[in-house]
């Protein structure tokens, strides 16, 4: 375990009003659609507000890095911190699109399209869960930690400990803004494709309340989903006379029962077991009542966990019968266990109960980092259940309590 004291978190921060001002900002802007303006607006406030380097690539990701030393000399990447998310958002309920009557609003009003209201101490709207609140708490605690530098923070950690060394020397922070994370991580994997490689990053999703109520968790590991389809062939002929075709649908519930026949594995993370599933949930075939069919497909949702797959291709054994993957969002297992643990003190510092480190039944763009080496933890401010609802909401305590934990895991790495 890290020493609570050498990495005790920073209590200052923005002003409240500042960060729900860019929370409202950016929920506001419209993004289930096109991305465009969210990630315009983005990378004008991060040029705006630090002296990092900015870029939007062409899927639209914003991208920011700051140096935070002198390069080793060795030619080498610098080691690397980010703090992710994204700016899209699902379809918004009629109740959160504001009702102009039809006729057009000024495109250069941030707020003229998403409904935002705030009651009761939270921020209510299209996209304030998932995930445009965690969005501003990154970009706030991004400006700040770069800001404050490097050497108070090692002269805060010398005085509490001299003998203490940092297990992480991170030399670059990073600030990433996806589009497509709905679509499957779209442009996670442009990124990635592209060379982004961070060697640690905090994923913005969703950890509150897992462990108990209003209590922010890291989450080290969630399932990925897999879904493929299983096609049967066969020959048809007139119903009349069965024995002359062959009966794809005969085939198809073969597959059925070797994927009921199937054990989905299950691993134990953090001291929760994560158990995967394989169920199939759409099924097409035939042409007429009167027809023998020579073609029945399957749907099947496999949810993943960390480690091995279910063996699916075990239907091919069954004359006739096709197996296709068609997506395959993958797992997230943190493989760095001083990481985890780094960031579960930022987040007990910032708040009276004991967060956990635990696991979620939902895919994100961790999973594609982790795929490509970066050891990744979840810490957001979005409760189960409270995305891409009609009545999504977040905590504006919650949101600021990731800003504390963002920016803290920052300053104990560097």
């Amino acid at each position: 375990m890290i020493n609570q004291t050498d990495h005790a978190p920073s209590t200052e921060g923005p002003d409240r009003a500042e960060l729900l001002e860019l929370t409202r900002d950016l929920v506001s802007i419209p993004s289930h659609d096109d991305e465009t303006c969210v990630g315009e607006f983005i990378e004008r406030w991060l040029e705006g507000h630090t002296d990092a380097r900015v870029a939007r690539d062409d899927a639209g990701n914003v991208i920011a890095r700051r140096t935070l030393c002198e390069a080793d000399g060795t030619g080498t990447d610098p080691t690397s911190l980010a703090l992710v998310g994204h700016h899209d958002v699902v379809p918004p309920d009629d109740s959160q699109v504001i009702d102009d009557g039809g006729e057009s609003n000024d495109s250069d009003d941030v707020h003229s399209e998403y409904v935002l209201t705030e009651r009761d101490g939270r921020l209510h709207g299209r996209g304030t869960a998932d995930m445009k609140g965690a969005l501003a708490a990154a970009m706030c605690a991004f400006q700040d930690a770069i800001s404050r530098g490097g050497s108070e923070q090692d002269d805060r950690n010398a005085a509490a400990d001299p003998g203490a060394e940092n297990s992480f020397s991170i030399e670059e922070l990073v600030f990433a803004s996806f589009v497509g994370e709905e679509q499957g991580g779209v442009g996670a994997r442009h990124a990635i494709d592209r060379g982004f490689a961070p060697d640690y990053a905090i994923v913005g999703e969703g950890s509150t309340g897992y462990s108990a109520s209003d209590v922010t968790d890291i989450a080290v590991a969630h399932k990925g989903r897999r879904a493929s389809t299983i096609t049967a062939s066969g020959e048809s002929a007139h119903a009349s006379e069965p024995s002359a075709g062959s009966n794809a649908i005969y085939r198809a519930c073969e597959a059925v029962e070797a994927v009921r026949e199937i054990d989905a594995p299950t691993v134990e993370i953090a001291g929760e077991k994560i158990a995967g599933s394989v169920v199939v949930t759409e099924i097409e075939g035939g042409s007429g009542w009167n027809v023998i069919p020579d073609v029945c497909t399957l749907t099947i949702d496999e949810r993943t966990v960390p480690g091995e797959r279910a063996p699916l291709g075990r239907v091919e054994g069954i004359d006739g019968v096709s197996w296709a993957v068609e997506q395959n969002l993958p797992p997230m297992r943190c493989g760095c266990e001083k990481f985890a643990e780094t960031t579960l003190v930022a987040a007990t510092g910032t708040q009276e109960s004991d967060p956990e480190l635990v696991t979620k039944p939902h895919a994100t763009d961790a999973g594609w980092l982790a795929e490509a080496g970066t050891a990744c933890v979840i810490c957001g401010p979005a409760e189960p259940g409270e995305a891409h609802t009609e009545n999504e909401s977040v905590s504006i305590d919650v949101l600021e309590r990731c800003y504390r934990i963002y920016r803290a895991s920052a300053e104990a790495m560097h």
